[in-house]
């Protein structure tokens, strides 16, 4: 027997039990137990959440800045790494902003998400149009080996063995995805007449444009005050933004017990269920809850701040969907990296695929 987490404690489930024809509820009974307000998107609030995570970077900023010139150096020292994290976390807070302005959860008017989203995303380094794209085919196919766009597991034999950056390279690896996309499913989001972007050249052209514009901006800066000064306080952060994406993008879609399904198999319920709740502690709220994932999926249209209330419905009326970690993070990304990197090949005959 093997076990998993639910809201109630640890519940028991057989290794041999049948999740291919397991009977699912259906993505309308789900919402009928969701309140109505959690799916109401407000302009003010959601404003406020951008404009908040805005003005906290600009204000980290300064602060740094300050303490460079009346702390002692020692001091500087010790809390650079602290800088760092803090500003790369709401670096974070900003790509999340952004992402939901990407599934029209911002407002309900698409040219104000597409122009927050495009400011806020190209602020960490993002391609906004282009990865709205992609995050939206993921979104689709979530939890499907044949059609999702990252970290699904591989057919391919002639990969197994095959080395994997430590992992994933971090932030190093998001920038890669973003370039080269994620194994045979070569998505690449600086290039506008990639296939996958065939109904939105447009659109990606203009985000990549506010791109390129904004790196230039970046580089004007740093001639002004030193590439040293753009490295430490934006350089950086941004790594750590790009490294934290990494980490919640894999957690979120991979655990012990949590089920892959072949093309075929796969349906929309059984494959967004397949995602996971996660506690990232005092980081949690500043992240905007994206940690309450399961419902996020389910449900893509819900503003990350109502994420938390609709959660608590969910859990309550579908106690044995649900997929919870507590564990802390970073420990639980490095078991389940080795995991990955031991059994991310999928038996050609198997339904499902789980790691154990």
């Amino acid at each position: 027997m093997a076990q998993r987490q639910t809201t109630s404690g640890t519940a028991t489930i057989s290794a041999t039990e049948d999740l291919a024809t397991k009977k699912f509820p259906s993505i309308i009974d789900i919402k009928r137990q969701i309140p109505s307000n959690c799916f109401e998107a407000s302009v003010s609030t959601s404003l406020y959440y951008a404009a908040k995570d805005l003005v906290l970077v600009f204000a980290l900023y300064l602060a740094a800045m300050a303490m460079w010139y009346f702390a002692p150096t020692s001091l500087c020292l010790a809390l650079t790494p602290v800088y760092w994290l803090l500003q790369g976390t709401l670096f974070m807070a900003i790509f999340v902003v952004g992402h939901d302005c990407g599934h029209g959860s911002f407002s309900n008017n698409e040219l104000l998400n597409d122009a927050v989203g495009v400011f806020l995303h190209s602020f960490v380094m993002t391609p906004y149009y282009s990865w709205k794209i992609s995050h939206r085919v993921h979104h689709k196919n979530t939890g499907n080996i044949d059609k999702d766009e990252i970290f699904f597991p591989l057919r391919d034999k002639a990969d197994n063995g095959r080395a994997f950056l430590p992992g994933f390279g971090l932030g190093l690896g998001w920038f890669m995805y973003l370039v080269l996309g994620y194994k045979h499913r070569t998505t690449k989001h600086f290039n506008p007449f990639d296939p996958i972007y065939t109904r939105h050249i447009l659109g990606v052209c203009i985000s990549l444009a506010y791109l390129l514009m904004w790196t230039i901006g970046v580089y004007s800066y740093a001639q002004v005050m030193g590439f040293c000064h753009v490295l430490y306080y934006y350089g950086v952060p941004v790594f750590v933004f790009a490294s934290f994406l990494v980490i919640v993008t894999f957690l979120h879609h991979t655990e012990e017990l949590v089920p892959w399904y072949v093309d075929g198999v796969w349906d929309n319920v059984r494959g967004q269920v397949s995602s996971i709740d996660r506690d990232y502690g005092w980081c949690h709220g500043i992240i905007h809850n994206i940690g309450t994932h399961q419902i996020h999926h389910l449900f893509p249209k819900i503003p990350h701040y109502n994420l938390e209330e609709a959660t608590r419905y969910y859990r309550k009326a579908f106690p044995d969907l649900v997929h919870i970690r507590n564990d802390p993070i970073l420990p639980s990304f490095m078991r389940m990296f080795l995991k990955y990197c031991k059994q991310h090949i999928v038996d050609d005959h198997a339904k499902v695929h789980v790691y154990n």
